[in-house]
């Protein structure tokens, strides 16, 4: 018999956002949580790498269950072409 307590998990890994790494420190965070964590604007789309298929766009109240070596990258938001001038 295995006595596991759910909230005493083991964080180790990283993840990598726009190539920096950060420690694991929850099993899972918020789009929001990753951004802050990162730095990066909340209105910066956030997506996943995905190896086997297209990326994953993630949104702020999306919550992701990390897994270490997961990549994460920002884009800027989409800004209307032709509306500069």
């Amino acid at each position: 018999m295995a006595d596991h307590d759910q909230s005493h998990h083991d964080h180790d890994g990283n993840i990598f956002i726009d190539k920096k790494r950060y420690p694991i420190e929850k099993d899972a965070m918020t789009g929001s949580e990753l951004k802050s964590l990162a730095g990066i604007p909340q209105d910066y789309e956030l997506w996943l790498e995905v190896h086997s298929g297209e990326d994953d766009k993630i949104e702020n109240t999306q919550s992701i269950e990390l897994k270490s070596g997961m990549k994460f990258f920002s884009v800027p938001p989409v800004i209307n072409p032709g509306s500069g001038r």
